[in-house]
């Protein structure tokens, strides 16, 4: 069984601007299909539109708020919220103006920054 704690991922910022902690992949865990981070901005702070031409992503809202936009539709995300975001689909998430946003992000096929294409 693989088991890998948060304080042992190391936080780092990704090509889109977000902070990161690469909970499982390829490297830390075996996961040779999927892999799964969390992510924090802090407040008001917003992710550099972007897409992925290969990969699915799901991102789970774990604390605070924000704005979420896929290819131009913008929704309010709270805790507790998935969002699906399809291959090729551009995408943007920016926290609230008065807490940290904390989401998971699982990728699939897993995430790379070959196919991180910034607008």
């Amino acid at each position: 069984m693989n088991v890998r704690r948060r304080e042992d991922a190391t936080a780092f910022t990704t090509l889109d601007g977000s902070t990161i902690r690469v909970l499982l992949d390829a490297r830390f865990g075996g996961a040779l299909k999927q892999s799964l981070a969390e992510a924090t901005l802090e407040p008001g702070q917003a992710t550099q539109r972007h897409y992925h031409a290969r990969t699915e992503e799901i991102y789970v809202i774990l604390k605070g708020g924000g704005e979420m936009e896929v290819d131009g539709e913008h929704t309010p995300v709270r805790p507790g919220d998935a969002v699906l975001i399809p291959p090729g689909a551009r995408h943007q998430i920016q926290a609230g103006r008065d807490a940290q946003l904390r989401f998971l992000c699982c990728c699939a096929p897993p995430y790379s920054d070959e196919d991180t294409h910034l607008e």
